[in-house]
Order: structure tokens, then sequence, then C-alpha cells
């Protein structure tokens, strides 16, 4: 909350400031970005700014998120109508179709991790989606499995950047006591799609008049939607407060003060080794590699619902019906998520902890009840398929808890490494219908190791902070300054300082 002025004042920087290479390997100078130390504003002005924010960027974030997750997704529906049948796919060759995709993502975040660091980060999102739109597109035209399988491999590959650059994304533009909501806004739209994708289906499968296959038609609309979401969104998103074209000059003087109240300097093209090497030895920064593999080790039941319903005696038609409202009980537990974390601002953790009890009920179910039990089986899909709430908390923390461009990149990869590590192996668990035992037990065991890692990481985020104020304490340095732009060794701001480096910087919890 900003008080009646907000104003930004420099501080010496630590002489341990990271270095930046060129493409080259050759040390390079970073240009940063130099603030007026006594540039105040008021609140209205904040308020203003921010809800411009809120009114161009997000949007722009949560339709591409939609359409991201509709067309990954797209695999469960067109399974309903007629995939399987028409190319002649086994159980196994099925769920790696599931698998291969993440695959493809896999195998881009290693050139993306680099690219995101170098490139003009909105350009380089709005040029990947625009590819995964022609390649979904492409799911149109095969007739065997391996040739869908191919296509799936390289949808993967394209949307490899989304999901890491969306985090750095909502950092560079949202303070941090702000990361929660925003994160759940464009987290939200994976239950939006899922109930959007069943209704797309549903209707393309009333449709008898179709001259290709509504599997084939499905992927064809998806695919047109996401070529025309990449092109608004290379052209019209900006990349930071210099080159947002819906603020006034006023407006970004302010919105890069406010920013650097969390000593945030924006989306840099620099990539520095000793921010790499910093991130391979935090603990923290491997905590959330697990989280990315044990909040999707779960996630075969989004896939696998639909078809659990129509065995147990739904047809086509009617499975989209019901497999629609999960996304709904999705969206309804992020934003109880969202809800909790608004009432215990300070511990999210606990809060992520809370979240794993519905899924965990759900799983539960699935294997108890009898399959005779329609409705106790379709209800127990739709609580099973509670992740986004938990998925939300994580990403929103992970986005609170790292700063430094490479550095935020790198944590930000690690997690949607093990977010594709989580996604490529469950769905091999998933292979014996109705009831998918193998994989639904997996699932219970990986909520539980998942609750474990968030008492970990609570406990060192905690054990940090305290180590933090008992040395600001010995030093006499007065941590409750607000808005300090801190100056490397030439005298300059040095905004692309570490969570490590910066000594003002508390983690969230």
């Amino acid at each position: 909350m900003a008080h009646a002025q907000n104003s930004v004042k420099p501080a010496l920087a630590d002489d341990r400031a990271p270095s930046s290479v060129d493409m080259t390997g050759k040390e390079e100078s970073v240009q940063p970005v130099v603030l007026d130390a006594h540039v105040s504003y008021t609140p209205e002005e904040e308020k203003a700014v921010l809800r411009k924010i809120d009114f161009v960027v997000l949007p722009f974030m949560c339709f591409v998120f939609l359409l991201q997750y509709l067309d990954k997704q797209s695999l469960s529906y067109a399974g309903v109508f007629g995939l399987i049948q028409d190319l002649d796919l086994t159980a196994s060759q099925y769920s790696w179709c599931s698998s291969i995709f993440y695959i493809g993502q896999l195998v881009s975040e290693y050139p993306f991790i680099y690219l995101m660091s170098r490139l003009p980060l909105t350009k380089f999102v709005g040029g990947t989606v625009i590819i995964w739109g022609i390649i979904c597109m492409c799911l149109a035209a095969p007739k065997s499995y391996a040739s869908f399988a191919a296509v799936r491999f390289l949808l993967g590959f394209a949307e490899g950047a989304v999901s890491p650059a969306f985090v750095t994304i909502t950092s560079i533009w949202w303070r941090k006591d702000e990361h929660a909501l925003r994160t759940a806004l464009w987290v939200t739209m994976n239950g939006v799609a899922q109930v959007l994708g069943c209704l797309l289906m549903y209707g393309i499968g009333k449709n008898t008049a179709l001259g290709l296959a509504p599997w084939r038609v499905l992927f064809l609309v998806c695919g047109a939607l996401t070529v025309a979401s990449g092109v608004a969104f290379f052209l019209l998103m900006p990349g930071g407060p210099r080159d947002a074209w819906f603020l006034s000059p006023r407006e970004k003087e302010v919105l890069s003060a406010r920013m650097a109240q969390d000593r945030e300097g924006g989306d840099k093209t620099s990539f520095s080794l000793d921010q790499l090497r910093e991130t391979m030895l935090d603990p923290k920064a491997w905590m959330v590699f697990w989280f990315g593999v044990l909040v999707t080790m779960q996630s075969p039941v989004l896939t696998f619902a639909s078809l659990m319903i129509n065995a147990i005696g739904y047809d086509q038609l009617d499975t989209m019906l019901f497999t629609a409202p999960s996304g709904a009980v999705q969206v309804a537990m992020l934003w109880v998520g969202v809800l909790l974390c608004w009432l215990f601002p300070r511990n999210r953790t606990l809060v992520v902890m809370a979240l794993v009890i519905p899924p965990v009920v759900g799983n539960v179910l699935l294997i108890k009840l009898p399959l005779e039990s329609h409705w106790g089986i379709i209800v127990s899909a739709w609580l099973a398929s509670c992740i986004t709430s938990v998925m939300s908390i994580l990403l929103s923390l992970s986005a609170s808890n790292v700063k430094g461009n490479t550095k935020r990149a790198v944590v930000n990869t690690m997690f949607f490494i093990g977010y594709c590590a989580g996604c490529i192996g469950s769905p091999q668990l998933w292979t014996n219908k109705p009831r998918y035992t193998e994989g639904v037990i997996t699932a219970l065991v990986t909520w539980g190791l998942l609750f474990c890692s968030m008492v970990l990481y609570r406990w060192l985020c905690v054990a940090d902070n305290k180590r933090r104020d008992a040395r600001d304490a010995q030093d006499g340095f007065d941590g409750a300054v607000d808005g300090h732009v801190v100056l490397d060794r030439t005298g300059q701001p040095k905004s692309d300082l570490t969570d490590k480096e910066d000594r003002m910087f508390r983690y969230s919890w």
C-alpha cells in the first residue's frame, strides 16, 4: 500500500554484483534503469496505473493461457470423439500421445531459458504462440499414431516458453504482494478452458453435417484462435514500463518507481553466469523443481476423467456435459485458495497444504466407490481434478521469492522441467480403465510428498529471513526503509540484483 507519497532513494550495492555475458561469453555492460532519486507519487496515481495494467496486460496473459490449456487438453475430448478409433490407438499409445507433448516441452526448456533472457520476452512469446497455433491446426491431418505423436511433440516444443515466461512477466508488472491474485487470474484460465473445451466439443459433435471427423474440426478451430491471439500478443503486448503504449510519460515514471520498491528493474536481455551458479547452489530453487514434479503427477486425471466417465456408460455428448463442471470446480477451488491467501497473506505455504485435501479425498473415492455409483465417480473425478489451485500458489511463490533476470528465468524453467517430467511419466500409469488404479494411487502418494515438501520450503524461507534480520540488526542496517534503488560500483542503479544479493529482500512463505 502506498503512503501519502512514495519516493525512490539510492543505496549502495553489495560488491558481489554478478557480471553479464554476451552470446560470445564476453563481459557485457548492462544499461541500468536510472531513476530520479526524488520521484514521488500519490496513492491515487498508483491505483490508476495498476488499473491500466490490469485491464491491458492481464487480459493478454489470460487469453493466451486459456488457449494453451485448451490446445493441449483437446486430446482428452478428441479421445472421446473418435481419435482412438480413427488412428487405431492402443491404451499405451494414447498415453504416449499425452506424454510426448511434455517431452517436447522438456526439450524446449534448455534453448528457451537462454532465448528468454536474451530476447525481448513478449515478442519471443508472441512468436511461439503463432507457431504453436499453426502446429495445432496440423493435428487435424495425421492418419497414424506415428504422425500424430510427432505433431504433438512439436506442439509441446512450441508451447514451452509460455508458462515460465508468464511467471517472469508477472514479476515485472506487479509487486510481490500482488502476485498471488494476478497469477490466480491467469491460471484460472485452465478451469475456464476445461468448461469451454467441453462445450466446444459438444457443439462440434452435435453438428452432423461436418465433412471432417469432429476431433479434426476441434484442432482446426483451436489452432486458428491461437494464431489470431499470437498475432495480437506480438503486436500489442508491451515488454515493460518503457514501451507501455497505454501509459502516459508520467504513468511510466510512477510504474518504474513503484516497481523499484521491490528493487525490480524489468526485463533485461543479458545472461549472468554468476546468477546461474547461485541458482544451482540454492536449495529453495531445487524445491521449486520438485514442486513442478509433484504437482503434475496427478495431472492425467484431467485427460483421463472423460474416458473414465465414458467407460462407465455415458455416450460421447453426455460425457462432455458431465466433464465440463470439472473446470468450474477447479476455478471455484482456485478462488478459495485466493481468498485464503487474502485472509492469511503471510501463510501461502499453509494454504497449499490445506488445498491438498480436496483432491486427496477425490482420489480416495475413485478407488473406493463402486463403478455402479455413477454420480459418485463423476463428482470424485471433479474433486481429483483440483490441481490448478495448488499450482497457482506455487507459481506465485516462485514469482515472489526469486530475483535477478537470469536466476528468475532459470528457476522458472526448473519448475517447468519438473512439471514436464511429471507429465511425461504419470500418463504411463493410466492405462487400465475404467478405474486406472495405479495412476490414482500414484496421485495419492505424490500429494503426500508435496505436503511434506511445503513444510520444508516454509522452514527454509523462515530460517533465511531470520538470518537476514539478525545480520541487519548486527550491522545496524534499517531494513524498514522502503523504495531503495541499489547502486553498483560505478554509482549507477543496479537493477538486476538477485534475492540473495538484495539485503532488503525477504522471502514469502
